[in-house]
């Protein structure tokens, strides 16, 4: 039990101590950054999904 206690004790100091949390400035720019790459990611999947769509539909009509 000593050390679970031990534990939490040693990692509630590191994260109040140790740890370097991000300003509010760069946390939005951090978020603001996978939003835009998310979106773009999306896109390039979906205009995939729309070019291997339509040279299934071209193969399956030939058959």
């Amino acid at each position: 039990m000593n050390k679970i206690a031990s534990y939490f004790s040693e990692s509630y100091k590191e994260l109040m101590e140790k740890v370097t949390w991000p300003s509010w400035a760069m946390l939005q720019q951090s978020t603001l950054i996978v939003l835009v790459a998310t979106i773009i990611i999306s896109l390039l999947v979906g205009v995939m999904d729309l070019a291997s769509n339509s040279v299934l539909k071209l193969v399956y009509s030939l058959f």
